[in-house]
């Protein structure tokens, strides 16, 4: 397992193994993500927004922002 030490102006080096296995180089940028409480994932950031495009498929058919209104109140009104 890969350690580091966080210096006293908050940084970290990242492990020369931990960034060849995100692919991480000099400029790359990287998200904490939480994955439970005290518990986050390091992702590698390097994606273009573009490299989403086609993750999610289209609803349907279109939804109109008073139906978005009408489920947003119901859930609203009887949370789980």
């Amino acid at each position: 397992m890969a350690t580091a030490t966080v210096t006293s102006k908050g940084r970290v080096t990242i492990p020369a193994s931990v960034r060849a296995a995100l692919g991480l180089d000099t400029g790359s940028r990287i998200e904490f993500v939480e994955t439970d409480i005290g518990q986050y994932a390091i992702v590698a950031a390097n994606s273009p927004v573009q490299a989403l495009k086609g993750m999610l498929r289209k609803p349907p058919r279109p939804v109109s922002i008073e139906a978005m209104n009408e489920a947003i109140a119901a859930q609203a009104a009887n949370p789980t």
